[in-house]
């Protein structure tokens, strides 16, 4: 059985983030996206976009991790947003109803 990979590339311009995530996230895989993420909380980013373009599977771990990075952002007064997401997890995400973090494109979230 092979075990899931995931890329993390974060590009900081001011106090605002771009995080790209290729890959799937999962249970072996969530523990390395929320230190990212978290990183970003800590290191006084602002606004945080993570681009979802490359990943090719999310499970609920990793939307648990949204949630949660999406509740300590809002208190830390910062901005969490998902862009493109595998159409799977945008439905995922209709479904359980946070869309408050998908980037909205023309009123529809994106669902690249």
């Amino acid at each position: 059985m092979r075990s899931a990979q995931l890329n993390v590339y974060r590009h900081d311009r001011d106090t605002r983030a771009l995080v790209t995530l290729a890959g799937e996230i999962d249970l072996a895989t969530a523990p390395l996206l929320r230190s990212a993420l978290t990183a970003c909380v800590h290191d006084g980013i602002r606004t945080v976009d993570v681009d979802l373009t490359a990943v090719t599977f999310c499970d609920v771990s990793g939307l648990n991790v949204f949630l949660a990075l999406s509740r300590l952002a809002n208190d830390a007064g910062m901005t969490l947003q998902l862009h493109y997401p595998p159409l799977t997890l945008a439905r995922i995400i209709e479904i359980a109803g946070p869309c408050f973090l998908l980037h909205e494109l023309h009123g529809t979230p994106a669902t690249g």
